[in-house]
Formats: C-alpha cells, sequence, structure tokens
C-alpha cells in the first residue's frame, strides 16, 4: 500500500470514461486534489460530471488546457487516451510522470493479482476465472478492461483475496511497478494498429505485463501461439504453458478429448472438452488457460470442472439472442478484430448471413477469405472499413451496405432462410456509430427484438 504516493499531491485525470471517473474519485477519497479534463462537451459527459461534482473534484471539458500541467505531481492517463496528444508531449518534457490508472490502482492494494492480457478470449477467461472462484468459496473481484475500473474494486477486497483483471495493450502502456503474481497471456495477434504504430510495439506493450515479475511469481502462456510463447524467455517469472495441441510436462491441455492439468507431479484429468458450456476451438484454448491458473491457485478440481459445465459466456461473446422463423441471430459485438471474426465463424452453425464493419483498427480481412467462401451465404457491412472489407470479401459472397444497425438486421432478415444464422461478428471498433461495443451489441439485440413482433420467435436474452 503506497497512500503516501497519493495524500497531498495534485494530480490531474485525463479522460471521464469509467476508469477515469473510477480513479479520480479513489484519488480524492485518499486525500489527493484532483483535476479531471476531457475533450469531449458537457453534455457528452452529462451523467459523468455528475459523478465527479458530487464529490467536489473539479474538472473542465472540451479541451486539455495548461491547467492539467500546471503544479501537477503526475498525471493518470486513461486508456483511451493516446499517448502522443500535445499535452502529454509537454508533460514529459517538463518531467512530469504520466501512469495508467492501472498503476495507481496497484498502489492502493495488498491482494494478489491475476492479470490476463492477449488479443482474444480476455473478458472470456476472466469471467470463466471470476466464476471458478467463486464456486471455490474465494475472495475475489473481477475487474480492469471488462468494464469495472481496477479502482472500483481495490477497496473491496483485503489483502487475502484475488483480483482478477483483464488487461489491454493500452492500459500496460503506463505502468511502473505495477505485476501481477499470475500473467496469463492467452494469445497475440494483429489489434489495435490504428492506434500502435506497428506490431512491435503492439507485442511490447503486452510484454510489460512480466517486467516487473519476480521469482515468487508466475506467468501462464500459450504453447499453441508463435508471439505468446516468444515471452517464455522474458522476465524472472516462473513459465507455465497451456495447449490445445500438445502434451505438455506441466500446466494444462487437451489430450484425446478431454482437458488435463500436470502440476506439482499430480495429474488430473479435469474435464470433457465436450462438456464445456460454451463451445469452439479459441474457448477450449480460454478454458485451459484457466485451468493452468486455478492450478497455481490451488483451486479444487470439482469447483473448476462444475463451473466449466455450467458456465455459458458473457454478452456480447458469440450470444445466442433468438430465433425467429428458424433464423437464429447471434450478438458478438465483442469481436472488434480480424482473428475475434475468424474464430467466430467456425463456432456457429452456417449457413451464416455475416455482419462486419465499423471502425477499422488496421486488420487483415483476407485472412477471413477461406472461411467466408465456406461458412458464409451474404455478408453485410457498416461503418467507415465497407469498402476495406468488401475490397478483401465482396467477391465471394453476395455483399450487400446498411446505413445502420438497424437496417443491417432487417436486410439480414429478408435475405436469410430457415435454419441459417444471422452473426453479428463486426471485426472492427464500434466508435465510429456507437459509444462502445457494448452500445453496439444492445443495438442488434433491440433490432431482433423488434423482429419478433407476429413472427414464430424464440427469445434467448
Amino acid at each position: 500500500m503506497r497512500k503516501d504516493r497519493i495524500i497531498g499531491k495534485r494530480i490531474s485525470v485525463l479522460g471521464m470514461a469509467r476508469s477515469g471517473v473510477a480513479c479520480a474519485k479513489l484519488l480524492k477519497k485518499m486525500g489527493a486534489e484532483v483535476f479531471v479534463s476531457d475533450t469531449k462537451s458537457k453534455e457528452l459527459l452529462s451523467d459523468r460530471i455528475n459523478q465527479l461534482e458530487e464529490q467536489d473534484i473539479l474538472f473542465e471539458t472540451g479541451t486539455h488546457s495548461p491547467k492539467i500541467i500546471n503544479d501537477t505531481d503526475f498525471i493518470v492517463v486513461s486508456p483511451g487516451i493516446p499517448p502522443d496528444i500535445p499535452i502529454l508531449k509537454q508533460a514529459e518534457d517538463l518531467g512530469i510522470p504520466i501512469f495508467s490508472e492501472i498503476e495507481v490502482a496497484y498502489w492502493l492494494t495488498d491482494a494478489k493479482i491475476v492479470g490476463t492480457t492477449g488479443s482474444n478470449g480476455k473478458t472470456t477467461s476472466v469471467t470463466m476465472l471470476g466464476e471458478i472462484l467463486k464456486e471455490d468459496k474465494r475472495e475475489y473481484q473481477v475487474g480492469g478492461n471488462i468494464g469495472v475500473p481496477f479502482s472500483d474494486i481495490v477497496e473491496k477486497i483485503s489483502s487475502n483475496g484475488i483480483i482478477v483483471l483483464e488487461l489491454s495493450s493500452f492500459q500496460l502502456e503506463r505502468i511502473e511497478e505495477f505485476k501481477p503474481h499470475i500473467a496469463v497471456v492467452l494469445n497475440i495477434t494483429p489489434d489495435h494498429l490504428d492506434r500502435h504504430p506497428d506490431m512491435k510495439s503492439y507485442v511490447e506493450a503486452k510484454l510489460r505485463i512480466l517486467e516487473n515479475q519476480t521469482e515468487d511469481d508466475f506467468a501462464v502462456l500459450n504453447a499453441d501461439d508463435e508471439e505468446s510463447f516468444k515471452f517464455a524467455p522474458f522476465g524472472k517469472s516462473k513459465k507455465i504453458f497451456f495447449s490445445t495441441n500438445k502434451e505438455l510436462e506441466q500446466g494444462a491441455f487437451v489430450r484425446e478429448g478431454k482437458i488435463v492439468s500436470r502440476w506439482s507431479g499430480e495429474e488430473t484429468e479435469i474435464i470433457e472438452a465436450e462438456e464445456i458450456g460454451i463451445k469452439g476451438p479459441h474457448n477450449l484454448s480460454n478454458a485451459s488457460a484457466v485451468c493452468a491458473t486455478c492450478s497455481i491457485l490451488g483451486v479444487s478440481h470439482e469447483s473448476i470442472r462444475k463451473t466449466l459445465r455450467n458456465f455459458t459466456g458473457v454478452e456480447h461473446r458469440l450470444e445466442r439472442v433468438a430465433t425467429i422463423s428458424g433464423v437464429t441471430f447471434i450478438n458478438d459485438s465483442k469481436a472488434t478484430n480480424v482473428d475475434s471474426v475468424w474464430y467466430a465463424l467456425q463456432s456457429v452453425i452456417p449457413p451464416i448471413i455475416l455482419i462486419a464493419g465499423g471502425k477499422d483498427k488496421g486488420g487483415d480481412f483476407t485472412r477471413l477469405r477461406e472461411l467466408v467462401q465456406k461458412n458464409v451465404k451474404a455478408l453485410i457491412l457498416i461503418g467507415e472499413a465497407t469498402e476495406k472489407i468488401e475490397t478483401a470479401l465482396g467477391d465471394l459472397v453476395p455483399t450487400f451496405h446498411s446505413d445502420s444497425l438497424e437496417g443491417a438486421v432487417e436486410l439480414s432478415f429478408k435475405k436469410a432462410s430457415p435454419n441459417d444464422t444471422v452473426l453479428l461478428s463486426p471485426g472492427c471498433a464500434s466508435f465510429d456509430m456507437f459509444k462502445d461495443y457494448q452500445h453496439r451489441g444492445e443495438v442488434f439485440k433491440s433490432s431482433v427484438k423488434n423482429l419478433t413482433q407476429s413472427r414464430n420467435a424464440t427469445i434467448y436474452v
């Protein structure tokens, strides 16, 4: 606990998203003088402003002014803010320290941390682990990039508890001392290349999850993923692996259709892969990573087994919404990169009408060509990336455009036949049309439910 770094300090927080507001409120409570800045208008930030005003926290909107750096001890940056904006360059020139929200929250807890990063599967994996810890009667909290800020949970857990964090590359960019007791790296594939200058810098941001670990800590790495496997030589932590393709001396792996755990000289068959509640090759990999993590934490095999059987996934990730006149609608709004779509196209029953598009993150959509040709009946495109996706895939299947997601849902139903699947799996960020991927998923679900009137429909959510 390093409250001494907070008490009496003048701290600027950039960004009024969830983590920025949560961090500002925590810092104020701990005795800091806090100033919050966001370039969005007051109208767009009204609910966040109300929270700050309730705590007497000073703020500005519509700009990042010099107030941020005047007599400031350090700056906390929300993950959505690019690292190269002018005010941060000025702060660096003045020698003002700049930290991420997870770094600052880390100073204020002594709980054991499990940090999970990777390009795909983070939310599913951390949610799954949280449910297993709940079943095992452990004290735990789940947060981070999953939507619950780290700053919101540090005061809700004792030093004996376990904090399970989803960590993005943006959150790891500005750490200094942060370290998880267990660092889980699920996979590394191209993502956020609209923000990171190249793949190398993206990988380096992910790699930071290991840099402060000691010999008493652990890193759980994917033996099947080339980039993740390359992390093995880095840092001082003990390296443990998981795999769905090969048998391992220690860790968790799939053998003859079962997840097997090898730990401390003991081998245990955890569960038949077919018994796991959520399907798809990526979820088998996620479950294997979680099993390896649970071995380190000493979780009972029965708690793991029971949870994996009953776990049905997370909202906006391959979420069944409804079946209408024999057409099934699936919400995979959380698929914000090409690799997520690649997994989704293998996980749902074809023929598929794929709704894709949004704000391009620099992904290569040609990677989907084989699966689109095999499993996709029609392609409906929305958002800024429409032209790019059509160039990559439009010659393979009938391709249509829509100015809105609501229109795309209507069009998909018109083009569908009984036993088809309409899959929203955008492969892009949502910010060209929506607040975030959750907002996009809610609009999709609402649009699907609007189709159910006077039709033979089964609603799942």
